[in-house]
């Protein structure tokens, strides 16, 4: 399906033969990308009349005047990566150009030149970890752009020649001993980021360099087209939220600048998907603004500017909306200015919204209560163990209620701990699948290559449920492996697992929580922040908690402050585990059990 998607998409872009990469559309002037002279204009206009934009611009003054002091980027790598740096410049360069653009402060254009003039001085940007060479092309490309009027002669041209030597000629697939360019085909974050990256800085330069440019931006809309494939059908992204957020931000640099700039995104925001992924982003986010962090994900979420971005483009203001639901919390990124619907959308759209969704392609649910701050929120996966950055983690599960998270997700460890990313990838607790809140055999890691579905979805308020067919993950223990959540309104959560086994083996079912564990035979009790919440076991009659042993992080790692409760339960043939988690109000609920063939409503094509 997703070959038929890429194909479609590339006959979009080529369907007039060399036109798509023709020039002759480019808006000649400056600044062109992203926002044009009159849309800084407009955005000005609307700083001293919309409240809301007014008070962004404020906070973004505030932020800038207090780091104009600060030393310009050196380049100084952290492991193999020169990331840190690319990114420092980019936000600073249009953190300050852009206010330049807007308040006429010369103190701002200077010291964005500053920062573009040491990053073009480094002796290169890194192209072995090729991120880095496309987020510095962003921030140097934005800032010859956006300050074009200001730059003295000898300025313009050094930081033109380091976008050329620095980022585009070194990204060219066709460059002699560029070496390995996957990205250029990769369907994850690094597509959209180097593809987007080096497209962003052709057009800033493309009616000097109108060669070079054609043939970067040709290399780019080729590219594309497969990542964006991956939002298909319905907006979720599998390398997680919080790589939803970092893809999804080079999908709205590179379509936003190729509209400023050229007039037209190539059919590139038909995308199949691309108009539901703010969604994914809003759902995948808990009461406490923390997400459902699956992969190498950090718990923390909230706003993105991605979210104004995709609101304007497709119309859809509840996406919007939800960088104000999230609550208070100052937006500091400048491209919420830059982004900023109109008019502004109010926070209380997203309350209208159905409270639990099911994003196929990525098979993973969201069932939550309600959207008030003390709702239960379950996150929930199927998914697949081969994505980019994925755990072996086929049907873990976070859980929100009353205001606190019981069962969290640890997240990544350090990226450059050895082998992270190579052959020792499954050594490391937090991505083996017994560093997750699965059910194991013995212990043992699922299949690396295995991909889950979901069999099951309700949304329905009161009948909220998931079902999905983990077997893939266990094809030696399990000739059956399927695990459904239930929402019990605001009162609790039924996890419920089925499984058919071709011989006796130890099931160990488990959790990992922040909170404090009082253990009693069937039942435990989670402590935290003046809450508590009851797990009981349903099923199997004989099963009795524990406090699980959570290992040692690595001596270079992320510290382990979780703690880890679950049974472990001897089974042959078939058994059902079932674990109900109330609220202590809640106590005296008895769920019932019945088979998961009964629950929720079949999903077509499993």
């Amino acid at each position: 399906m997703k070959a038929i998607l890429v194909g479609l998409l590339l006959g979009t872009a080529l369907a007039a033969g060399a036109e798509p990469f023709s020039l002759t559309t480019l808006r000649k002037d400056h600044p062109r990308l992203m926002l044009t002279r009159a849309d800084w204009e407009a955005l000005k206009a609307r700083t001293a009349s919309d409240p809301v934009a007014k008070k962004l611009l404020q906070d973004l003054q505030s932020a800038a005047d207090q780091a104009l002091g600060e030393a310009p980027i050196k380049r100084e790598l952290i492991g193999p990566r020169l990331l840190d740096k690319s990114r420092t410049c980019l936000h600073r360069v249009s953190l300050w150009a852009g206010l330049y653009r807007l308040t006429g402060k010369a103190a701002y254009a200077a010291r964005a030149r500053q920062e573009l003039l040491a990053a073009a001085g480094f002796a290169d940007w890194n192209p072995s970890h090729f991120l880095d060479v496309a987020e510095m092309t962003t921030a140097l490309a934005l800032g010859y752009d956006w300050l074009f009027d200001v730059l003295p002669p000898e300025e313009r041209k050094a930081i033109k020649q380091a976008i050329i030597e620095k980022g585009l000629k070194p990204g060219l697939s066709d460059t002699p001993g560029a070496g390995s360019r996957f990205w250029l085909k990769a369907t994850h974050n690094w597509n959209q980021v180097c593809n987007g990256g080096l497209g962003i800085g052709a057009l800033a330069l493309a009616d000097e360099e109108p060669e070079l440019a054609r043939r970067v931006l040709k290399q780019s809309l080729e590219g594309l087209p497969r990542a964006l494939a991956s939002y298909a059908p319905e907006g979720g992204w599998n390398e997680g939220p919080g790589y939803w957020d970092y893809a999804t931000r080079y999908t709205a640099f590179i379509l936003c600048a190729l509209e400023s700039a050229l007039g037209k995104d190539f059919g590139l925001k038909k995308a199949p998907g691309l108009d539901r992924a703010g969604f994914f982003h809003l759902y995948a986010a808990g009461p406490q603004n923390l997400s459902f962090n699956f992969a190498d994900a950090g718990e923390r979420t909230g706003p993105s500017p991605a979210l104004f971005w995709l609101a304007r483009a497709y119309q859809q203001p509840v996406l919007g909306a939800f960088n104000f639901f999230c609550g208070k919390k100052s937006l500091r990124d400048p491209f919420y200015l830059y982004w900023l619907p109109a008019p502004v959308p109010d926070a209380a759209l997203v309350e209208k919204l159905p409270p639990s969704a099911l994003f196929r392609g990525v098979d993973v649910a969201f069932l939550r209560s309600g959207w008030d701050r003390r709702a239960t929120f379950v996150g929930f996966k199927a998914g697949d163990n081969k994505a980019n950055h994925s755990h072996l983690d086929l049907g873990t599960f976070v859980l929100d209620m009353r205001g606190v998270r019981w069962c969290e997700d640890l997240g990544s460890d350090e990226y450059n701990l050895p082998g992270y990313f190579g052959k020792q990838r499954w050594t490391y607790y937090r991505l083996k699948s017994e560093g997750h809140n699965v059910v194991t055999a013995g212990g043992a890691n699922q299949d690396p290559k295995a991909r889950a579905a979901m069999l099951a979805f309700d949304g329905t308020p009161g009948k909220a449920c998931a079902v999905a067919d983990l077997t893939a993950g266990y094809p030696t223990a399990a000739r059956s492996a399927r695990r459904g959540v239930l929402l019990l309104g605001n009162a609790g959560v039924l996890v419920q697992d089925e499984w058919s086994l071709g011989k006796s083996q130890e099931l160990i079912w488990a959790i990992h929580t922040p909170a404090k564990i009082v253990l009693a035979g069937r039942e435990a009790k989670l402590l935290k922040n003046g809450e508590t919440l009851i797990v009981r076991i349903l099923e199997p009659a004989t099963a009795k908690f524990e406090e699980l042993t959570v290992p040692s992080a690595p001596p270079k790692g992320h510290p382990l402050h979780a703690s880890k409760l679950g049974f472990r339960y001897t089974a042959s043939q078939t058994t059902r585990l079932a674990v109900a988690f109330l609220a202590e109000d809640a106590a005296q609920l008895a769920p019932a059990t019945r088979p998961l063939a009964q629950w929720g409503k079949p999903l077509n094509g499993n």
